[in-house]
This record gives structure tokens, sequence and C-alpha cells, in this order.
């Protein structure tokens, strides 16, 4: 095929894609909301119809089919004891935000009041003419189309009914809890999130709980200079859940960035982190565990940029996979030219407990400046026999030694959680799982 023809297929099929995209979105309804809330809806509706919808013949969705996250009808998903699925972090002093099938529940939330916090509802800040949310609904959003499209995040900017919007002004030591819990066997949630860490502050964000049916969440958070934004999140044992998740993060000077994420089952998961170090000395950390059996897809996509000098990254994923389980992962480090003395690491890795199940990986380093340090690997393999072999010789029941070898296997992604005490909830969480798949 000469190069002629193949530019000619490719505008083919993009304005294929771009015609069945207006056709899908031709009857959508915008929400509610106030004049600016609704123009930011408006150039989010732009950006996607000018992108167009994903689907398997993109670059960044061939490993994941996206057809179950954009048909018109949610696919039901059973629900699981609703007490069950609000467990995780209770031990923790934290202010709770709950939101039940999508929709904000007030009697079950805290107090949204709290020293260092500013809390409103999405809803209640989209309805007011002033409000600092109007200068930044979207724009980590938008950004964060170049150089990838990322249109499940702009359909976000779209639709999103609710969410919270947080300003840190100062450092708080009670968790944020964001809580997801449904009702409806079909319901289908989708929220967008807005966090501002002023100078100097500091929060921990916490998400838990199954959401929805299917979920389609976005987080737009700013960490300013010499700020701190701990994350940590969990997509518990909700079997047949399909969840798209963006996390947008821009940072400056001297902060700190950390986020993690663990993921047990769930028929589709696909986690986007997008993260900008602009400000000189930043860190982010980007980080997951999942452990897949069965009917399991799980897709971690994340792209660091490194624009400013002296920055660190980490991106750390680890999966576990069995009974035809599917882990991807698509892992970029983008150093600019300004970005001297970037220390970049990138690490991914699968263990695979049988012969069915499958690890798909596409690491990748984009290096523009000189004096940089940055690795990427990504393995995929079995239980070591010999480590197997040297617990079961000093008297380990097979089940239990490979219990602790895999235990062993996701332990570096759980080191990335800078709070000890959060860690040991996690690592209850992975013996859980372990000792119910052994």
């Amino acid at each position: 095929m000469t190069a002629k023809a193949i530019l000619g297929h490719r505008a083919a099929r993009r304005a294929a894609k771009l015609e069945a995209t207006a056709v899908r979105l031709e009857a959508l309804q915008l929400p509610n909301s106030g004049q600016w809330l609704r123009r930011a809806r408006e150039m989010a509706l732009a950006r996607l119809n000018h992108m167009g919808l994903p689907d398997r013949r993109d670059e960044y969705w061939k490993f994941t089919d996206p057809n179950t996250l954009l048909q018109p009808e949610v696919l039901p998903a059973k629900i699981l004891d609703i007490t069950d699925a609000a467990m995780d972090f209770v031990a923790f002093d934290r202010l709770k935000i709950v939101f039940v099938d999508g929709v904000f529940d007030a009697d079950a939330s805290d107090d949204l009041s709290s020293e260092g916090l500013e809390i409103v509802r999405l809803a209640e800040a989209g309805a007011s003419d002033i409000h600092w949310a109007r200068e930044f609904y979207g724009t980590l959003e938008a950004e964060g189309q170049k150089p990838v499209d990322r249109p499940l995040a702009a359909l976000n900017t779209v639709l999103a009914t609710d969410g919270v919007v947080i300003r840190v002004t100062g450092k708080v030591s009670r968790p944020v809890s964001l809580i997801y819990l449904r009702r409806e066997t079909d319901a289908e949630m989708i929220l967008h999130h807005l966090v501002r860490v002023e100078e100097g502050a500091e929060l921990t964000l916490l998400e838990n709980g199954p959401g929805a049916a299917r979920l389609n969440t976005v987080t737009e958070a700013w960490v300013a200079d010499s700020a701190a934004l701990h994350h940590v999140r969990t997509q518990g044992r909700d079997h047949e859940r399909r969840a798209a998740t963006h996390f947008f993060a821009q940072l400056g000077a001297q902060s700190v960035f950390k986020s993690f994420t663990l993921t047990a089952n769930g028929a589709l998961s696909r986690n986007e982190s997008i993260v900008w170090l602009n400000g000189n000395g930043g860190s982010a950390h980007v980080a997951g565990a999942a452990m897949g059996d069965g009917k399991f897809h799980h897709d971690d996509t994340v792209f660091v940029t490194h624009a400013a000098p002296d920055c660190e990254s980490r991106q750390v994923f680890k999966k576990v996979l069995r009974n035809g389980a599917v882990g991807v992962f698509q892992g970029k480090i983008l150093v600019r030219r300004a970005a001297q003395l970037t220390d970049g690491y990138q690490i991914s890795q699968a263990l695979l407990l049988d012969e069915t199940s499958q690890f798909l990986a596409k690491p990748e380093l984009e290096i523009y400046a000189d004096d940089v340090k940055c690795s990427h690997g990504s393995t995929s393999g079995e239980i070591d026999a010999d480590q197997l072999f040297y617990l079961r010789a000093r008297g380990v029941p097979e089940e239990a030694a490979q219990g602790l070898l895999v235990l062993a296997f996701l332990a570096e992604a759980v080191e990335e959680i800078a709070h000890e005490d959060l860690a040991e909830e996690i690592r209850r969480k992975l013996d859980g799982w372990v000792s119910r798949h052994n």
C-alpha cells in the first residue's frame, strides 16, 4: 500500500469515526447547571466531537474494548451487601462524603465543614455565578487531551451531574473519604471532582465502594508549591462492575503527589493517571495492585510529563491474574527539554497463576533532556518454583506458600503508600483476597 493510500485510509477511518460519534451524541442532553458550568460542558462536547469516541483501532484502546463503557444501556451488575461495600477505612477518623448510585447522600455524609478545608458539591458550585471552580473545571482534562485523546474524560466533563469541589488551605490530618455505594442493579455514576491544595497545605483523599454498575469519574487536582496530596483508592469485590476513572494532577515546585489504587475483581476497570511536574523539585508516585480471577479485565494507563528540572516520578504496578483474567499496562514518561536532572522510574509486572491469563504491556520513554536518569521494565511470569520449593521444604503448606509469594510480589506497589496505617489496611485487603482464592 502506498503512502498516499495509507493516508487516505486513515482519513476515511477518522471521518467514519467522527460521523458515528456525531450520531451517538446527537440526542445528548446537557445536565442543568449555571452559565459558567454549562459553557464548560459545551467546550468539552466540542472537544469530544473533534476527537471522537474511542474504539479498538485507537492506539491507546487496542488492548481494551470500550464498547460496554459507551453503549446506551447499562449492563446490570449484581449488588453486594451495601454494608460490606462500605467497610474499607472504617478504623480511620475521616470526613465521610457518601454518594449512592451517583447521587450525594447528605444524611449518610458528615458535615462538610472542617478546619483547613473548603468543600462544596459540584452542583452547588456550578449554580453560583462566582466560585473558584469556574476557572478550573475541565481545564486539566482539556490539557490532558494532548498528545493522547482521552474521550471518556471529556464525556465526563460534559455529563457529570455531581462531585465535590475541595480547597485545602492547611495541613489536614483527617482524610477526606469519598464513599460510593449503590442500590440499583443498573445504576450509572458520573462524578467530577476538583481539588486545590494551596501552597504548603496537605491532604489525604480516600475513595472506596462499588459506586455503580457502570461508572465514569474524573478528578482534577492542582498541588501548589510545597504542598502534598496523598490519594488511596480501593475498587472492591464487585465482580460485574465496569469502570473508567481519570486522575489529572498538576504539580508545583517541591510538591508531592502520591496515588495508589487497589483493584480486586470487576468485569472491566480502566484507571487513567495523567500527571504534570511543572515546578522544580516535584515528586509524583503513581502505583497500583490488581488481583483478578476469571472474567476480569484491568487496564492501567499512565502518562507522566516532566516539564521542570530536578523532579522525580515513579510508576509501580503489579497484577496477579488467574483463570483467564487479563491485565493491561500502558505507561509513559515524557521528559521535556527543560527538565534536566529528571529521575523517572517505571515498572509493571504480572504474576500469572495459570496458562490462560494474559498481561499486555506498553511501556514508553520519550526524552528530550540530556541529563536524566530514566528506566522502565515490564515482566510477566508464574510463581518462582525455587522460592516455592524453599518454603515447602521448611514445612509451609503449598497454598500458604503460594499466598506468601503473591503478597511478596505485590509488596513493592504497596510500599508507595506514604501513610503506614493506610498501607497496613491495604495489606489486610490483599491478604483477604489471597485467602479467598487459595
